[in-house]
């Protein structure tokens, strides 16, 4: 199973594309999407948008998971997250792609073991769990900390479904 995992933000969207191998979690792709500064806000959601496009067509991800909007420091921040969530999860829809979202507590919670960590401990634990030495944006972090979330709850739900 390869899952996307997208963290979306109003000046950087982490992208991170994670596979699942008998159990055994692969890293693909880990990228961050800056939003192009100086241009209207239909400009920046249409760049994200094609860039995730390009993506989802490029790697055939089985589904996408999305990590929920859960502060933002003002309501202007809060609707300019949500704008890129929701451009975000048009794409995936326009590729057919199952979207799950997770809270960011949650999250952490699956990643580090506490749903109150820091955005650095969980970049740790990404890196634990992916064994890579590589060093990419906070964003692209938790985008692979979604991903990696979400293939948890699938082989948990499946071993539920089993037993």
């Amino acid at each position: 199973m390869l899952v996307l995992g997208l963290d979306p933000g109003s000046r950087c969207t982490g992208v991170g594309l994670v596979a699942e191998e008998s159990g055994v979690l692969r890293l693909v792709l880990a990228r961050a999407l800056y939003l192009p500064q100086g241009k209207e806000l239909d400009e920046k959601l249409g760049f994200l948008f094609e860039e995730l496009i390009k993506i989802i067509d490029t790697y055939r991800p089985g589904e996408a998971a999305i990590e929920d909007v859960f502060f933002a420091a003002n309501a202007r921040s809060a609707l300019r997250l949500g704008q890129a969530r929701g451009a975000a999860i048009t794409a995936c829809a326009w590729k057919n792609l199952k979207v799950f979202s997770y809270e960011p507590t949650r999250v952490k919670n699956s990643i580090v073991g506490v749903g109150r960590a820091s955005k650095e401990q969980v970049a740790f634990m990404v890196k634990q769990m992916l064994n890579s030495k590589n060093s990419w944006p906070l964003d692209v972090s938790d985008a692979l900390a979604v991903a990696i979330t979400h293939l948890n709850a699938r082989r948990l739900n499946t071993f539920l479904e089993k037993t």
